[in-house]
């Protein structure tokens, strides 16, 4: 259920794997995304299910409406009965709110500065990581104090530049904004790698403790992944501080 979580001065930071729920097939088992054709009911179970696991209120979970751009809000608490707002990074420093984002081959980023006690979910795919969603957040983050050489970034599941594959203009658009994301496929064909494109923009603004994980969702069968299956579930990424 939870694939990966580390805790780091009293910022915690999870990320989902694809099991452990009760979701049916195309979205066994722990499908946490609503906007995917699965079952509603199945899907707050599973948001409960992984919230529990990881110690943390159901109801203190902050999601987005995820639009692939470098729209960002500021919460201090759940939506409450009013729709997700259409960003793709979320702030806040609200104590034991966990802020999520869901992915099937795009960059889940996490951010925290324990000291400051500001913490942010981002959601960067290819189209997010060239718009500066990941700048756009830590943006937001420093308006509230905190300092890049103290925030701890951590990167989940994403897909590797090895499976990437686009066509040469793209690339080539890409990397003319971000040189990092460069790269081509294990079978030599043009290819993106946005978790290197990501890490780069984090590293220029000045954040040292990133951290990126090594698992490719395109070809690990215990996670989502739409590159590979396109009907599938969304994976989940949570920061929070105690």
């Amino acid at each position: 259920m939870i694939g990966q979580r580390e805790t780091v001065s009293g910022a915690h930071f999870a990320f989902t794997d694809r099991w452990g729920g009760v979701s049916a097939a195309p979205y066994e088992e722990l499908n946490l995304g609503g906007a995917v054709g699965d079952d509603p009911r199945s899907v707050r179970t599973n948001r409960e299910l992984a919230a529990k696991s990881l110690g943390v209120d159901p109801g203190r979970v902050v999601w987005m409406n995820q639009v692939h751009g470098n729209d960002v809000a500021v919460v201090d608490g759940p939506w409450g009965a009013r729709p997700a707002p259409e960003v793709d990074a979320i702030v806040t420093t609200a104590r034991g709110l966990a802020l999520a984002v869901l992915t099937a081959d795009c960059v889940p980023v996490l951010l925290a500065d324990p000291v400051a006690g500001v913490v942010a979910a981002a959601h960067a795919g290819r189209p997010g990581m060239v718009a500066g969603v990941v700048p756009a957040a830590l943006g937001a983050m420093a308006e509230l104090g905190a300092d890049p050489a103290r925030i701890v970034a951590r990167t989940g599941p994403a897909v590797c530049g090895r499976c990437y594959e686009v066509p040469e203009p793209m690339r080539a658009e890409v990397a003319a904004l971000e040189p990092a994301a460069h790269t081509e496929t294990s079978w030599g064909t043009p290819a993106l790698d946005v978790g290197a494109g990501v890490h780069a923009q984090l590293q220029r603004l000045g954040v040292r403790d990133r951290a990126h994980s090594p698992v490719c969702t395109r070809e690990s069968h215990d996670h989502f992944s739409y590159r590979r299956d396109r009907t599938t579930g969304r994976l989940a990424g949570y920061v929070w501080l105690d």
